[in-house]
């Protein structure tokens, strides 16, 4: 057994991907900053289809406070056997 550091950026991208949630950016205080950030930028155009099913896993989704420290540093620890 032994742990290994993985870079956290090709997870971060498929995440973002699979449920619409960017990891690694704090929450607090900085959502309104994003949005401001956001509506310079060009959205992406999503279906109607494509935004009910990323709710729908939005609502499932949770992360442990630790990976989310983890995500933030950029480095990911695994355990491999």
């Amino acid at each position: 057994n032994s742990i290994v550091q993985i870079d956290a950026q090709p997870f971060k991208q498929w995440y973002l991907k699979k449920y619409g949630v960017d990891l690694g950016k704090k929450v607090k205080g900085e959502k309104k900053g994003e949005e401001k950030a956001k509506e310079g930028e060009e959205p992406e155009k999503k279906s109607r289809y494509v935004i009910a099913k990323l709710k729908a896993r939005a609502a499932k989704q949770k992360l442990e406070p630790l990976i989310e420290d983890q995500f933030q540093s950029g480095r990911l620890l695994a355990a491999i056997a």
